[in-house]
């Protein structure tokens, strides 16, 4: 799809302007890289900046066709060409294009466009004529399966159900299918009914209302009931336990209102299923709904007198969440006998991961069962994850990075360099494209074959395209090549600024490489920017701490000086925490003031404190940072992690509780 690279870009090209001292050496260091004729570039690549804009705009009058007729970025203007005439083409032009440009993304796009437009227009024959398969995109899924109705019924009307059992809105295109659906029954009273439940369990109002008008007076007593419970969730104890014709409202009810209350207040909604749960005629399936949520919500919160029923019900929920944090509470409690025993009722695949092999081992260990402990820390060390480097240290082997080593000749990154894809990414990021270099790199990426994957690495690595380099190894699924996933970016500035501040230069790298991975202009939802992530609030209050002028939302992506907010910031939480890396980078994440409660739960060992920080996101965050430390630092030893530690022995021996403080 083409819509979303396009819009971002043109955002991306307005920051640019405020970044163009950043930006600008990154553009020339890639043209004088790319080993293109660069100056006969020149005037072309103007040429094709000032085309791409009009075709974006319609206006074909202000493009002359003879000054980009031989440019590799061609197709992107021919492409809002036949965008804009859609769906006033035949499916024949469209093919056309396809395989004109069928190595480049835009190939995909105009497929996705032309679908989107033929469903429009109600020219499903065409659509169909064009489409590959099922489409990305809720409103193209729904065009599609409208056009493969006639023909292929049966798929058309299961997937059809499948778009309207949402509890939210869907987009305008999905009207015509869902019209038909009902029309021919596929669509029932009772699939409206069950779509309702979900609109009402997501608090969707509006929505919930529309449809419960749909329905019939003899769906009356459940529409009043669901009102009654919507205003007083205990009512649920007084509602009937068969709703609607012959009960087809009874499950989705039950599921909907218990999930509701058990979100609204979990102790209440745990005496109210005590009650309820005896008199309820529902299947196996639809009452383990009920009661995996009020399991997951009784642990999460901690709720009093519910952790025997929770016992008692978790050996039929076939619920990983629900088993990790019952495994959490037996360490919580050192119960190392029910550690043993709820990771056992584990699903091997859950259970054979490393950081519950970890657990195995310290569990057996605790219990006396040293040659159990010894083999599960074993299993659990050949992994590369921070549950394995803790596991390697029990047992003092050294880590087991399986590094992968690729190498690469000057004359093979020649022949890169003239693939058409390439020439494509670096023409887009002569002319300020980098949203859709990006795509089109990532397209020759995972189109290509797996070593043709690594050889494009190189060039990214050779290029100095850090953010894409790692984005390459994702898409290639490249996970022990960790050269490229680690790439030593902005080496010297870290190494600066982790001098200067007293900060493990390694530490601050593998910070950046979890926050933003390399991408200079990361911004986050919150609003945290550039390499570090920094907030706008703490970059003004570091710069003032500094005495240097506050960088302003633009000023603070600047790498240099986001390093040097970032790392100052970082001091001033290891300060606090006495020099300990993990309880800074866990306040890095999720902020002083939280950890400063989490340590006032008196845990005395770094492994117990990591699974007793609540939130999921900086539990995986701390274990991701420490474990990116070990490797950078054992990739600047070549390789080699001898000598190299996950924590030191002061952050694993200490007591992580209130003293760990700093005294101020």
């Amino acid at each position: 799809m083409l819509v979303s690279p396009f819009r971002y870009t043109a955002r991306a090209l307005s920051k640019a302007v405020v970044c163009k001292t950043v930006l600008g050496k990154a553009v020339l260091s890639t043209v004088l890289l790319s080993g293109l004729p660069t100056l006969g570039w020149a005037a072309s690549d103007s040429e094709l900046r000032d085309a791409l804009a009009a075709a974006r705009e319609q206006q074909w009058h202000r493009i002359d066709e003879r000054t980009i007729e031989t440019h590799p970025l061609r197709g992107y203007v021919e492409y809002h060409r036949l965008r804009g005439q859609l769906p006033n083409v035949s499916p024949d032009r469209v093919h056309q294009f396809i395989d004109q440009y069928a190595d480049t993304p835009l190939a995909g796009w105009i497929r996705g466009q032309a679908i989107a437009n033929y469903g429009h227009a109600g020219r499903y024959s065409d659509l169909l004529s064009v489409a590959d398969g099922e489409p990305a995109g809720t409103a193209r899924q729904c065009y599609y399966y409208a056009a493969l109705l006639d023909s292929q019924p049966q798929q058309a009307s299961a997937a059809g159900l499948e778009l309207w059992r949402v509890g939210s809105s869907q987009p305008d295109a999905c009207n015509p299918l869902f019209e038909r659906l009902r029309a021919n029954g596929t669509i029932d009273a009772t699939a409206i009914w069950e779509r309702k439940m979900l609109a009402w369990q997501a608090g969707e109002t509006q929505l919930s209302n529309y449809l419960g008008g749909l329905l019939s007076g003899q769906w009356q007593t459940a529409l009043e009931t669901a009102d009654s419970v919507t205003s007083r969730s205990r009512a649920i104890t007084q509602a009937p336990s068969c709703l609607g014709p012959e009960c087809a409202a009874t499950a989705s009810f039950y599921q909907a209102a218990m999930q509701r209350f058990t979100r609204e207040d979990t102790p209440g909604a745990f005496a109210a299923w005590q009650e309820l749960a005896p008199r309820l005629n529902l299947l196996p399936s639809d009452r383990q709904v009920i009661e995996e949520e009020l399991a997951f919500y009784a642990l999460v919160r901690n709720v009093p007198g519910t952790l025997s029923w929770v016992d008692s019900v978790l050996p039929t929920l076939e619920s990983e969440r629900v088993l990790e944090l019952r495994v959490r509470q037996a360490l919580a409690s050192r119960d190392w006998n029910e550690v043993l025993h709820w990771i056992a009722e584990m699903p091997v695949t859950q259970q054979e991961n490393s950081r519950w092999q970890y657990w195995l081992g310290r569990a057996n260990a605790q219990l006396g069962n040293h040659a159990a402990a010894e083999a599960r820390y074993h299993q659990a060390a050949a992994d590369r994850s921070f549950y394995g480097f803790a596991a390697a240290e029990k047992l003092g082997q050294p880590y087991q990075l399986n590094l992968e080593r690729n190498h690469f000749d000057e004359a093979s990154r020649q022949r890169i360099a003239q693939l058409p894809a390439v020439q494509r990414t670096e023409a887009l990021l002569r002319i300020g494209e980098d949203g859709l270099a990006n795509s089109e790199w990532l397209h020759a990426v995972q189109s290509g074959s797996p070593q043709q994957a690594r050889a494009l690495a190189d060039y990214a690595a050779q290029q100095q395209w850090h953010a894409r380099l790692v984005q390459t190894t994702i898409a290639a699924e490249m996970w022990d090549a960790l050269d490229w996933r680690f790439p030593q970016a902005y080496h010297d500035s870290f190494m600066h600024w982790g001098r200067l501040t007293g900060v493990d230069p390694f530490l601050l790298m593998a910070i950046t490489r979890r926050e933003s991975a390399y991408n200079p202009n990361a911004l986050s939802p919150a609003g945290a920017r550039g390499l570090m992530q920094l907030m706008p609030g703490t970059a003004s209050q570091v710069s003032r701490e500094l005495g240097i002028s506050d960088p302003g939302p633009y000023g603070v992506l600047d790498p240099e000086l986001n390093i040097r907010l970032g790392s100052t910031y970082l001091r001033d939480k290891l300060q606090r925490y006495q020099g300990n890396r993990l309880a800074a980078a866990a306040a890095y994440n999720a902020g002083p003031g939280r950890v400063d409660q989490w340590l006032g739960n008196n845990v005395e060992a770094f492994d117990l404190f990591v699974e007793s920080i609540p939130f999921r996101e900086t539990r995986d965050y701390v274990q991701a940072v420490l474990s990116y430390r070990v490797i950078y630092e054992s990739l600047a030893n070549g390789g080699n992690s001898e000598g190299v530690s996950l924590l030191s022995d002061n952050e694993q021996q200490v007591r992580y509780d209130r003293a760990l403080l700093a005294r101020r």
